[in-house]
């Protein structure tokens, strides 16, 4: 199996480890990816995960496809650290459903920006005609800028390279 530098599958993963690699590569603090160690080490230190010892080196094959069948703590405790049903891990989801697990990590990823955020906030309580107003002016801003109209088709969360606040934390219980 071919291997990026990051020991991330090629587009010939499993699903499991395609699946862990996205999370890998979206939920973690801003500026620096979680490594397998980092993982682990939380995984195996931490009360919280049932007990569940994981090292870096298995860790490392479930990402890239090497071994394929976890047992069902090290998945529920793996869903539990990047906070998603463990029924995106085991596959157990229909395709839209994982649609939407994807969707909302996107969302809480975009919410980590404080700007994002505020533009966010300041529009609750708007009117619904207002509300439409200011997402017909972002897109429009977008297309100038020629960005995808939709941040979910950039590469990545935010688009490539999209702004990060160093000061804004990881979601809660991680770093």
């Amino acid at each position: 199996m071919a291997m990026g530098t990051h020991g991330s599958p090629d587009a010939d993963g499993t699903p499991l480890a395609r699946r862990l690699n996205y999370l890998f590569a979206t939920m973690h603090p801003p500026g620096a990816p979680y490594t397998n160690a980092h993982v682990a080490e939380a995984i195996s230190g931490g009360d919280e995960y049932g007990g569940v010892s994981l090292t870096e080196q298995y860790l490392s094959m479930l990402r890239n496809g090497k071994r394929t069948n976890p047992s069902p703590d090290v998945l529920r405790a793996l869903a539990k650290f990047f906070a998603v049903p463990v029924g995106y891990l085991l596959g157990d989801l229909s395709p839209s459903q994982a649609e939407r697990v994807e969707e909302e990590v996107r969302f809480l990823v975009a919410m980590r920006d404080k700007r994002v955020r505020g533009i966010a906030l300041r529009s609750v309580g708007l009117p619904p005609e207002v509300q439409d107003s200011l997402a017909a002016i972002i897109s429009q801003f977008r297309q100038q800028m020629n960005l995808p109209s939709d941040p979910a088709d950039a590469d990545g969360p935010g688009g490539p390279g999209g702004p990060r606040d160093p000061d804004d934390g990881a979601p809660s219980g991680r770093r």
